[in-house]
């Protein structure tokens, strides 16, 4: 019988710079996850044994994120043994496609409740650690295959946007996202990271930074490096009309590398009353598709005309929008196609100010939204992101 998914809530840690020297950096991933479980298990007074599964995504399965990091990370911080966990990787849409996953199986009665999220510790594993079948030269010429950041430049060549569009657009994320943080907008959501002797190690955002157009108009292009090693050339076969064009994007106006960890924890109405739990939101609809591969960032707006239809809404019914901003002509593109204003679209910044810890981000984003939503007393919000090789998704929440 089907049923309603609620969200009881939704957590993480700070995002910390992802390089040596971060302040997450000495944090290993699993630890990340195991702050999170206990600040849930003890915010709710949750019998362990209720949560039937433990759904985490990262964008490199390996090494100290490998081997099901979420059953391991369950054992080590000693919570009952009825819960199992599993690891997933959709990429950059990795973090709200667990949150989608554990919401369907409860629409669908399977479960009852169940936590979801991601955790990346980028600074530890770096972008690359799991290899890539893609990677291979053969594979790669064959499916055209070019850098996420390449293909960023192209989309800002195809649609028309500028440099100074871009910056401009990035600056106001910054603006945005410092001003949230000082406000305290972040504070419900952000659980501290201590070490073994309960030291704060990092309680904030790391990456947040005031700047200017001007400052970010002297940083040099990231990506012009792929043009020179076969990527020109792919693009050559599949985008034949491109003669040439400027690369754009920088380290001021992409994600920024950072470590993370998310949680959500997701039930049904019966849980919820007999754990007391109050619902925050229900799990409108949820939506993937693909699109174009060699662009690979366009997929955001069909996933979200895709769960708009299947919520039976459009974009006038939805009050904000949170779209990862992994490159800033990927959120310009979104607002032309789907006309949504400024004021309604990252409201308190995103992953250009604050990072992107590629599989804990959708999580993150989901609860920032849910978080505006009740600040602002609205009641609708769309959780969106483009992943790689030419994923969407899409998620609709709807505060109870």
């Amino acid at each position: 019988m089907s049923q309603d998914a609620y969200i009881y809530d939704a957590i993480r840690t700070p995002r910390g710079r992802g390089k040596p020297g971060g302040g997450l950096y000495e944090v290993k991933p699993i630890d990340l996850v195991v702050t999170l479980l206990r600040e849930m298990r003890e915010r709710h007074q949750l019998p362990e044994a209720r949560v039937e599964d433990l759904l985490l995504a990262t964008g490199e399965p390996v090494k100290e994120q490998g081997q099901n990091i979420a059953k391991t990370a369950l054992v080590y911080s000693g919570w009952d043994e009825a819960t199992v966990g599993a690891q997933l990787n959709r990429y950059c849409a990795g973090g709200l496609d667990a949150v989608n996953t554990v919401a369907m199986k409860i629409m669908s009665g399977m479960e009852s409740l169940g936590l979801a999220g991601g955790v990346e510790s980028m600074s530890r594993l770096g972008i690359g650690a799991g290899g890539a079948a893609a990677g291979d030269p053969w594979v790669a010429m064959h499916s055209y295959g070019i850098s996420q950041g390449l293909a960023a430049d192209l989309m800002a060549h195809l649609d028309g946007f500028t440099r100074e569009d871009v910056d401009r657009y990035a600056c106001e994320s910054q603006r945005r996202a410092a001003a949230a943080r000082d406000a305290g907008y972040f504070d419900r959501a952000i659980v501290p990271v201590r070490d073994l002797n309960g030291v704060t190690v990092l309680d904030r955002d790391e990456l947040i930074r005031a700047t200017t157009v001007d400052d970010l108009a002297g940083l040099k292009p990231s990506f012009t490096l792929f043009q020179q090693y076969g990527h020109g050339e792919f693009l050559k076969f599949k985008y034949p009309q491109v003669e040439r064009f400027e690369c754009i994007h920088t380290p001021g106006n992409s994600s920024g590398v950072v470590d993370g960890a998310s949680l959500v924890l997701l039930g049904n109405r019966q849980a919820g009353d007999e754990l007391g739990l109050r619902p925050r939101a229900r799990i409108r609809a949820c939506a993937l598709t693909g699109s174009e591969p060699t662009l690979m960032l366009g997929g955001p707006a069909p996933a979200s005309r895709k769960a708009l239809e299947l919520a039976g809404m459009g974009v006038g019914d939805i009050d904000l929008f949170e779209l990862n901003e992994a490159f800033a002509a990927v959120v310009l593109r979104y607002q032309r196609l789907l006309d949504i204003p400024d004021e309604r679209i990252n409201v308190n910044g995103g992953a250009i100010a604050m990072g992107h810890p590629i599989g804990a981000t959708g999580a993150m984003i989901l609860g920032a939204a849910l978080d505006e939503l009740e600040r602002r007393d609205l009641n609708t919000a769309l959780v969106t992101l483009c992943a790689g090789g030419g994923i969407g998704i899409a998620t609709i929440i709807e505060r109870v």
